[in-house]
């Protein structure tokens, strides 16, 4: 098998929220060996239903190894797909794609470095189209219907995206609000699992000891990385021994004030490993 073909199966660790690996095999990594996923053979049913008055081989191909992947029941190679495709349409949705978009789609999901480049190929022929994403979404509304939390994550993630280009105001595009509402009701998701992906806050944050960095800096997980430094420069400032020192304090409140201390570095050890900053 191709190192192309090899992205599919490898193990793509899901950052938001936990490790929902999405192993990229099967239907897609076949058509990717074969070349029928970037060159498929002509005479296909893309070129019987044309997208938007043309051709559009590249987009049927993909959404085909989808529909391989959910009628065989490979749930994680859905997920895989739709993923990377989700992302890329919404990153195109309201204006050409920006480096602050993939910048954000990076830190939100790990690959295998060796895949990287493959990774980045998938999305960018993903955003070639964008009127298609809800095929996806529904898809994947229909293949998760036990357990909606690997959706009410990349719904956070999709959330996090559409902001890195907001700017100050964080202020979405009224078309990416209205791909994610759709997306939303794809998924079949809940009014609360979209008030929860907004606000960046999935119901696994808290790691296996309970232990939530981002609750601890007074952060959403949807928080740029710059706004996670500033903040965390920002609250050492201000428990700063040598500021402590300044204050009367009782043993037990400057016991209190180190403990604090001790736990906003570790948050921020923690998110840094997580985002690999």
């Amino acid at each position: 098998m191709s190192v192309w073909g090899k992205l599919f199966g490898s193990v793509a660790g899901f950052a938001v929220g936990g490790p929902f690996g999405a192993l990229m095999g099967g239907a897609l990594g076949h058509a990717a060996d074969s070349g029928s996923l970037l060159n498929p053979k002509s005479g296909g049913f893309s070129e019987r239903f044309a997208a938007k008055g043309r051709p559009d081989p590249n987009s049927a191909a993909f959404f085909a190894a989808a529909k391989i992947a959910a009628a065989l029941g490979k749930n994680d190679q859905l997920y895989a797909i739709g993923l990377v495709a989700l992302c890329a349409k919404l990153a195109k949705i309201d204006a050409p794609v920006n480096r602050a978009e993939i910048n954000a789609f990076k830190t939100c999901f790990q690959f295998p470095p060796d895949n990287v480049r493959e990774v980045g190929m998938l999305f960018d022929r993903a955003r070639d189209r964008t009127d298609d994403f809800e095929m996806y979404a529904r898809e994947m509304g229909k293949a998760y219907t036990q357990d909606k939390t690997p959706l009410e994550h990349l719904l956070t993630a999709l959330f996090r995206i559409a902001r890195a280009d907001a700017g100050k105001t964080q202020i979405l595009h009224p078309k990416e609000i209205d791909f994610l509402k759709r997306v939303h009701a794809a998924f079949g998701l809940s009014a609360s699992a979209w008030e929860r992906a907004e606000s960046g806050q999935t119901r696994a944050q808290p790691n296996s000891n309970g232990f939530d960095a981002y609750r601890i800096l007074g952060l959403s997980r949807s928080a740029s990385d710059q706004d996670v430094r500033q903040q965390w420069r920002k609250l050492i400032r201000e428990h700063h021994p040598d500021v402590l020192a300044q204050k009367p304090m009782t043993d037990a409140q400057r016991k209190k004030a180190q403990d604090r201390v001790a736990q906003i570095n570790a948050a921020w050890d923690q998110i840094k490993r997580d985002r690999q900053l």
